[in-house]
């Protein structure tokens, strides 16, 4: 095939052309913008799961029933039982330790409490656990529930030194997340707002009324610092 003088002409300005464009994405540097997140929230995220409420209970080698302490440990324990969802509730017995039949003995006494507490018996499971030959070992109790929380804190993954981004550092704002995440009672409210509760018709109605009359009630006058 001929190719005309113009032909040639065209085919290297042409071929001049896209060199530097393939040399410069050969060389190219990309960089990605906020690759690393600067907002706490974001980083130590607040995140809802299953978890397991756990109490542990020591056992002495002689003491073969339920003590003062512990029928107020697992009294306060079972306080918000209801809040699991009728979740299935273990007793963990200790085995091949010192306090063994002490255990055996005082773990059926639990079980009675426990059910007397309002869980039944099909929600109420006892297995044991390998003490490794332990002199005393202690009686766990478990039941799931839902909670909210951080991940692990205290990660010091760069040196806090090296501040000339001046962005936060990793571990800003985890122990802030923890601390909100465990007073959180209902960890539903994260994810839905509840039902509005019906209002005071006769609180509202008093207080439409003083609107509208432009006037002051004399629980706020009391209660003011101003002089009105």
């Amino acid at each position: 095939m001929q190719i005309s003088r113009f032909g040639k002409c065209a085919l290297s300005a042409l071929v001049m052309v896209a060199a530097p464009l393939v040399t410069g994405c050969a060389q190219q540097d990309q960089m990605v913008v906020n690759a690393v997140p600067d907002d706490y929230r974001t980083r130590h995220p607040i995140i809802i799961s299953e978890k397991d409420q756990v109490l542990d209970l020591p056992v002495g080698l002689t003491s073969f029933s339920m003590t003062p302490m512990h029928r107020t440990a697992l009294d306060g324990f079972f306080s918000n039982y209801r809040d699991s969802g009728n979740a299935v509730v273990t007793i963990m017995v200790p085995q091949g330790s010192g306090n063994a039949g002490a255990a055996r003995s005082t773990a059926s006494e639990f079980a009675k409490f426990i059910r007397a507490r309002g869980v039944s018996s099909g929600r109420l499971q006892t297995v044991h656990y390998d003490a490794n030959g332990a002199e005393s070992a202690p009686i766990r109790i478990s039941y799931p529930v839902m909670k909210a929380h951080t991940g692990q804190c205290g990660q010091w993954p760069e040196d806090l030194g090296n501040t000339y981004e001046n962005r936060q550092y990793s571990n800003f704002g985890c122990s802030y997340q923890n601390n909100l995440a465990a007073q959180i009672a209902n960890p539903s409210d994260l994810l839905t707002p509840r039902r509005m509760t019906p209002s005071d018709m006769a609180n509202r109605g008093a207080a439409i009324g003083a609107y509208q009359r432009r006037g002051i009630s004399g629980e706020f006058n009391s209660r003011s610092e101003v002089s009105y």
